[in-house]
């Protein structure tokens, strides 16, 4: 009996190990103009102040193609929160002895998924960024406030989302790099948006779909 346990014992170390080496630690780092973001902080962008007091956001679908060729794909779904600073450091599935050329994941959740009901982890709707099955999972939402907002206590409210054709709000990033290191840029996006004109969007839709192609303007290799 002693000896079965030792022998599981050692095949769960064996296999937990194996795990271990098989995966790439991948990293966010959120910014806003090439400085590390602090939550609060007042920002300026298109001639605007604004201050975040949310940043959440799903990735998934991770792709990691090595100087090789060769190519390992992964289905995880991982949330950054800007209020959990270790969701923005995971492990996805690779070969670590391999040198890596190019990444690319997606920003969203798919339709599949979206119409699969309730889920556990990091899709589990107590996380705060599940509509309901017809509208599916938030892909992206930001939050915050600025003078140049007229709405109740000057505030923004960017819930991006949408899986239903013609209001698909999933988008892909590719980057060629040598280290699944990557940056959020947020002046990106606000740069790109005029708060007074444009300050809440909470539904799919056109305005969605508009604010996920910024989106993407965010991302780039460390």
């Amino acid at each position: 009996m002693v000896r079965w346990q030792v022998f599981t014992l050692l095949c769960l170390v064996n296999f937990v190990g194996a795990q271990q080496q098989d995966s790439i630690p991948v990293g966010f780092q959120v910014k806003f103009n090439n400085q590390p973001f602090e939550m609060g902080k007042t920002y300026t962008a298109n001639e605007q102040t604004l201050a975040i007091s949310a940043f959440k956001c799903y990735v998934s679908g991770f792709s990691l193609v090595y100087a090789d060729g060769s190519s390992t794909t992964n289905k995880d779904y991982h949330l950054l929160d800007i209020d959990r600073p270790e969701t923005f450091r995971f492990n996805v599935g690779g070969d670590p002895k391999k040198k890596l050329s190019k990444i690319s994941f997606i920003i969203g959740v798919d339709s599949l998924t979206s119409v699969s009901g309730a889920m556990p982890g990091d899709l589990d709707p107590i996380k705060g960024m599940f509509w309901a099955w017809q509208s599916g999972y938030i892909n992206m939402k930001i939050e915050g406030t600025s003078p140049f907002c007229q709405t109740r206590k000057n505030e923004f409210q960017f819930h991006i989302g949408g899986y239903l054709k013609p209001n698909d709000a999933l988008r892909k990033i590719e980057m060629e790099t040598t280290k699944p290191e990557i940056e959020i840029d947020l002046v990106a996006f606000f740069s790109q948006v005029k708060l007074s004109e444009q300050n809440s969007v909470m539904i799919p839709g056109k305005a969605a779909m508009q604010l996920a192609d910024l989106s993407i303007k965010m991302f780039h290799p460390e």
